[in-house]
């Protein structure tokens, strides 16, 4: 007995720490604020020195405010650039005001150009002033020329350093350059070729450069698929091309063709991560800004609003109740049934819905399939409505003894998950036609659709059949 309690123990640890894979361990956290409260900087930089940037981003979020401020406070000092990236933007704010001037300047001065603009778009004025300020004049005229491009265009995201070369040259050019340049960036996957007017026409891998003959051209060794991106693209669109055609990284030009900078598959998969949270988000009726550092008024606020369009659906179902209030007076039976009718129809919809909105946002569905899916929805719908519906009808004669009873809910299950089913892919359709945001707006549309028909269909046979 002792021996199986001890296998399932070690089950036990090894699933945790599975769970537990690249999270910081408790014992870390807990001596980095014991180092905090001991007021000691050695021993706090011995312990964060060793951990990656995200790892220290997470730990700062952990964080309340006020142990935040003293562990910025004792390891301000040296602060690195890559930490102010991958945290939240609430706590971001924070940290940077936190900092002292010249610890920030020396932490903005290591991040790329696109890293640079993405902190700065939701700043301050003088916080704004504060990092540019703190940028060497060419950079700084790059990240100014960067903030006139449009939120959430590729020119937002791009970074400007970019290894460029002439479509003439060979492997053997390409090498000299690389290895005679110190400028270069920290990380990059493909040189582009430009013609004299700097127009990119191509991508060639480091790889193919490093395993090719000093004499092979390079336009004879370039990337198959090359697509070139317009400096006023939506980032969303430019992370669906990365994601489609399985980009490394793209030029991105202006509006006369010039080449002025790369979007690389690790921004442009930070944007894809940020709009399928938005849409999970949105769909849950929270604001897309919302995260574990909100305060309460800020949390309360965010989601209040869809709240109180949930309230007056709500209402709206709740008329339709009354229409039938006196068939529930005679039939207690009725009021017992209703919610299950309700819950089951909400539960359909919300699975339809979830479906049809990720399928809009991957653009999986298109006019050329949509009428093929919603008769797939709806046969998916009539398909368990019998199942739940026999199922009920079971449930509710053996519970009430009442055939007749069990036949409407039976009936009225079926016409509930067609109903929710249908409403569930052509409410999203809809609105994504008339270009509003789907995974914001279906919630609320498909959930009366569901209860005014689920309550409708029931207590509607019930009176017609029963009273």
């Amino acid at each position: 007995m002792s021996d199986t309690n001890d296998q399932i123990e070690e089950t036990i640890d090894a699933v945790e720490g599975e769970a537990d894979t690249y999270m910081l361990e408790r014992k870390t956290i807990a001596a980095i604020l014991y180092a905090v409260d001991a007021g000691d900087p050695e021993a706090l930089t011995g312990l964060m020195e060793p951990l990656h940037a995200a790892d220290i981003a997470d730990l700062l979020e952990q964080l309340n405010t006020y142990d935040r401020r003293r562990l910025i406070e004792l390891y301000g000092h040296e602060f690195d650039g890559d930490i102010l990236s991958e945290l939240e933007e609430g706590v971001r704010e924070e940290v940077i005001a936190l900092l002292r001037p010249d610890v920030l300047a020396d932490a903005v001065r290591e991040l790329d150009s696109d890293d640079v603009v993405d902190l700065l778009e939701d700043l301050d004025e003088p916080q704004q002033e504060a990092i540019l300020g703190a940028l060497e004049e060419p950079d700084r005229v790059a990240v100014e020329q960067a903030l006139t491009y449009p939120e959430y265009s590729a020119g937002r995201l791009m970074q400007r350093e970019v290894v460029a070369a002439p479509e003439h040259w060979t492997v053997g050019d390409a090498i000299d350059f690389l290895r005679s340049h110190e400028d270069l960036p920290d990380q990059f996957y493909h040189v582009v070729l430009v013609d004299p007017r700097m127009h990119p026409v191509g991508n060639v891998t480091l790889g193919k450069i490093m395993r090719s003959r000093r004499d092979v051209r390079l336009q004879e060794i370039t990337e198959d698929i090359f697509k070139v991106i317009p400096v006023d693209q939506y980032e969303g669109d430019v992370a669906y091309a990365f994601n489609q055609y399985h980009l490394i990284s793209a030029p991105v030009v202006d509006d006369d063709g010039r080449l002025v900078g790369q979007i690389t598959i690790d921004d442009a998969m930070a944007v894809l991560d940020e709009e399928h949270e938005e849409d999970i988000l949105r769909m849950a009726g929270v604001s897309e800004e919302s995260s574990l550092s909100d305060t309460i008024i800020e949390a309360a606020k965010g989601r209040a609003t869809w709240l109180f369009v949930n309230l007056l659906t709500a209402i709206l179902a709740s008329f339709v109740i009354e229409l039938f209030a006196s068939s529930i007076d005679q039939m207690v039976a009725l009021a017992v049934l209703m919610p299950i009718v309700a819950s089951m129809g909400g539960n359909a919809g919300t699975q339809t819905m979830t479906v049809a909105v990720r399928a809009i946002a991957t653009r999986d569905l298109t006019a050329q399939n949509a009428l093929r899916v919603v008769w797939r929805e709806v046969a998916v719908g009539a398909i368990n409505g019998l199942l739940f519906g026999l199922i009920m009808a079971l449930v509710a004669g053996l519970w009430f003894g009442v055939p007749m009873l069990s036949a409407v809910i039976g009936l009225a299950m079926i016409c509930t998950q067609i109903s929710a089913a249908l409403g569930g892919i052509v409410i999203p359709m809809a609105l994504d036609r008339v270009k509003i945001d789907p995974a914001l707006a279906s919630g609320p549309f498909v959930t009366t659709v569901t209860d005014v028909v689920g309550f409708f269909a029931f207590l509607g046979l019930a009176s017609a059949v029963l009273l």
